[in-house]
């Protein structure tokens, strides 16, 4: 049996940015996407964001890959926003892209702390500038 900690924060958005997790859905929203993650065996440790994006910190199995635990996520939980929930009044939608870095088991707790705190973050800073500040933080080619 392989041994493996690989902790992976992951940010993704919704279509065009469009700020469609509105107050009124958006914890539904996180709450469906982390009891359907326990239903796939995706250990899904800290789970917020603001109204065009999810933060979550997972936690891989040596098995997993963060592409399929994203297709599985962003699919099912686009497909009950608009079939199941009765929550978008508009036909919802997932960006294609995403980040996803490395945390080291030193910071997890810092990163736990950063995801909870993303409504009180985003009154002082838009998604736009933590967008860009991620590029240059973790090098990311665009």
């Amino acid at each position: 049996m392989p041994y493996v900690s690989i902790w992976v924060h992951i940010v993704w958005t919704t279509k065009n940015r469009e700020p469609l997790l509105t107050d009124e859905i958006r914890y539904q929203v996180f709450n469906h996407i982390k009891k359907y993650a326990e239903g796939k065996d995706i250990y899904i440790d800290h789970i917020n964001g603001y109204y065009e994006h999810v933060h979550c910190l997972i936690s891989l199995k040596a098995e997993q890959s963060i592409s399929t635990i994203l297709n599985l996520l962003k699919g099912e939980s686009s497909y009950w926003i608009n079939n199941k929930s009765g929550l978008g009044n508009t036909k919802f939608g997932w960006q294609d892209e995403y980040f996803a870095v490395s945390v080291s088991e030193s910071q997890v707790e810092a990163v736990r702390k950063y995801i909870r705190n993303q409504e009180s973050h985003h009154k002082k800073e838009t998604f736009l500038l933590e967008y860009r500040k991620f590029i240059v933080k973790y090098n990311f080619v665009v």
